[in-house]
């Protein structure tokens, strides 16, 4: 009886110290928490397993909706050939806001009127043709037959952003078509509308129908262009290049005809004379008849 109350006293006091109770609630916490832990981590292993679908693999698409294609906005326009070093630009873009020499540089003359050009005519230095390239990855909008223009492909990179190549020949895509930058998609050729500028392409840039200076957005972003405002400030209507060109040249006949005014033909000088005969002769008129009054003056006085 005593070794039975013993143990039933130190049991007794071993649950009357202090630690006891917190340490079994915290060990019980441990183990219900580790539980919960495990159980989850499986769960998640076994959705990954079976359920998990992949939207970053090439040619996936995510609820039906197509891929951005984000890789077009870091590009930068770059010329449409193969080689710049081998390039030459025969003539500049029509610019509102660039000097006088420049302007006249960059008007076509065809059909007896002047046009600004309203791109980039490039050609080889050797006169040679050349490998026509898409200055940015893009989609084949238009690829039309055109014996003024010299043939035209539209590469279509953003909404609104176009660029064009004209005067081409031996086309190598079709309306469609993806492009990659430094894709070859013609051969360079001549048009009738800058017959002067020999084998060449035609490059434009153009923001909502709007041409742009290429030369500005070269080795830029597409992202550039996007958020650039763009006006017709800067490029030229034709009306505006006949008006300029025609006060140029009503100013010039101006001045050569300055020289023909002071001029003075033999049919001129007759009636030169005859009034400055007449003139003259009503000059003596008024002298004979001054005189006259003059002498009858006289002649009362001394009567």
């Amino acid at each position: 009886m005593r070794e039975e109350r013993s143990s039933q006293d130190k049991k007794n006091s071993f649950f009357k110290k202090r630690w006891v109770y917190p340490t079994v609630y915290i060990a019980s916490a441990a183990i219900i928490l580790t539980g919960v832990l495990w159980y989850q981590n499986s769960g998640s292993n076994g959705t990954d397993q079976t359920e998990y679908k992949a939207t970053d693999m090439p040619g996936k698409k995510f609820n039906d909706q197509p891929a951005v294609e984000v890789n077009r906005a870091m590009e930068n326009f770059v010329m449409p050939v193969v080689s710049e070093d081998d390039a030459v630009i025969q003539m500049g873009f029509y610019d509102n806001d660039s000097k006088a020499e420049e302007q006249e540089a960059a008007l076509v003359f065809y059909d007896n009127t002047y046009h600004p050009n309203t791109g980039l005519d490039i050609a080889s230095k050797d006169g040679k043709e050349f490998d026509v390239v898409a200055s940015l990855s893009g989609t084949v909008t238009k690829v039309m037959e055109d014996g003024l223009l010299g043939n035209v492909i539209v590469i279509e990179h953003d909404k609104g952003i176009v660029t064009q190549y004209q005067s081409v020949k031996d086309y190598e895509v079709k309306v469609g078509d993806q492009v990659e930058q430094g894709q070859v998609i013609a051969k360079s050729g001549t048009s009738l509308i800058n017959e002067k500028a020999g084998n060449h392409v035609h490059f434009e840039i153009r923001k909502d129908n709007v041409p742009v200076n290429p030369h500005e957005y070269f080795n830029k972003s597409l992202s550039a262009l996007q958020e650039a405002e763009i006006t017709n400030e800067k490029a030229a209507t034709d009306g505006d290049a006949g008006k300029s060109e025609e006060a140029t040249e009503e100013g010039a006949a101006d001045q050569e005809g300055a020289p023909a005014d002071d001029s003075v033909t033999p049919d001129e000088e007759k009636p030169a004379d005859d009034s400055s005969d007449k003139k003259d002769a009503g000059e003596d008129k008024d002298a004979g008849q001054d005189k006259d009054t003059s002498t009858d003056s006289e002649e009362s006085t001394n009567s």
